[in-house]
């Protein structure tokens, strides 16, 4: 019996920014350097504001492959009939057009973090998306990664007992004085700010940590709350801090999960070890960072009946070719492949509740975009 073919999905590139950069990089490295051997990426058109743009992307970081398709526009890839699925890279509030516009166009869609400005948007492109029989997914890439799917098999081995509390931050030196005010992290009209650039990945951890733990039963958390300091040069967050506490409704429900993460998020703050520390009854799990692509953590266990008590220790390293972009962009094409309208590991309900937190946040630290901005309210 002759071996089976790995499927082929064929990508269209939606932004040339540095986002899509790295991702087509990615897409370029081989599948069986990472032990995939059933799907394959191929890169067939880029969409620029410029066709200058798009050719000089495909010279730089597509090995000048002449049998991509060139465009000056995003209108023409999502046409282009040798395009399958459609990678959007641009700023977060054209996230919402841009995917619209390529859902509408019978192509299947991953759509960069945050994947909307707000909740109702979200629900819009899925509605559009369930229309027209598409696979959606947002592109939060640290969910596929091998070292979180690995945290998530000791995490619910049970081996650690229950979760109970979780803090997380992501943090960058944007070196804002020196920024013009239309640089995307200051724009409001980019969704510029903390909370929507670099929130994303520490929610995430809490999302996999708490939310998608057998014990919550995928409940909703019982309570955010959240802070914001702006920034005067534009208005838009510059730190923003927010708890997002997981407690059982009632003694009569199913999810028994109690706890709490505690996430931050800053554009005017290096980013510091440890990234993500995860705090179980019977150890705890320390995540290094960059907590959006780490390649290691360590696990401590304590001594039964002795909490704080470090009986063990071990650390995980992970190691492969390319920067961990690809793993994403393997799950897309094995649902597509399978029929699937989204992806199990990343479904449809957690970028729901991720857009549903950052909209409480935001509404609490009166963060309002500009009028115009927020397509669906």
């Amino acid at each position: 019996m002759a071996p089976t073919q790995p499927f082929v999905l064929r990508w269209g590139i939606i932004s040339t920014g540095n986002i899509a950069r790295s991702f087509v990089l990615d897409l370029l490295v081989d599948p069986k350097t990472r032990d995939v051997h059933d799907v394959v990426h191929k890169v067939t058109a880029v969409g620029s504001r410029s066709l200058a743009t798009a050719d000089d992307f495909v010279r730089k970081y597509a090995n000048g492959d002449t049998s991509i398709k060139t465009y000056g526009s995003y209108a023409e890839v999502y046409a282009d009939e040798d395009v399958d699925a459609v990678y959007i890279g641009t700023p977060h509030t054209y996230h919402y057009e841009n995917a619209l516009d390529a859902i509408k166009a019978t192509k299947h869609v991953l759509c960069e973090k945050p994947v909307t400005s707000n909740v109702a948007e979200l629900r819009s492109l899925l509605a559009a998306a369930k229309e027209q029989g598409v696979f959606f997914m947002e592109a939060l890439w640290t969910r596929f990664q091998p070292l979180v799917k690995e945290v998530k098999k000791i995490a619910e081995s049970g081996i650690l007992g229950e979760p109970v509390a979780l803090q997380a931050d992501l943090s960058s030196d944007f070196k804002l004085q020196e920024l013009q005010k239309t640089h995307r992290i200051l724009n409001p009209y980019l969704g510029g700010g903390a909370l929507l650039d670099l929130g994303p990945y520490p929610l995430i951890w809490a999302l996999l940590a708490l939310y998608e733990h057998p014990s919550n039963q995928k409940s909703k958390p019982s309570q955010i709350t959240g802070a914001m300091l702006k920034t005067p040069l534009t208005g838009v967050d510059r730190s923003t801090s927010f708890t997002v506490t997981f407690a059982p409704i009632s003694s009569s429900t199913s999810n028994t999960l109690a706890a709490q993460a505690v996430l931050s998020c800053n554009i005017n703050a290096a980013s510091y070890q440890t990234g993500v520390v995860i705090r179980y009854e019977g150890g705890t799990i320390a995540v290094r960072a960059p907590i959006y692509c780490p390649r290691s953590f360590t696990v401590q266990y304590f001594e039964e009946g002795k909490p704080g008590s470090v009986v063990k220790e071990e650390t995980r390293q992970f190691e492969y070719a390319g920067n961990g972009w690809h793993f994403q962009a393997d799950e897309v094409a094995r649902c597509v492949r399978d029929g699937k309208v989204e992806s199990e590991l990343w479904g449809h309900d957690k970028s729901l509740l991720e857009m549903e937190i950052f909209d409480e946040v935001r509404r609490q630290g009166d963060y309002k975009f500009p009028p115009g901005v927020e397509k669906v309210v």
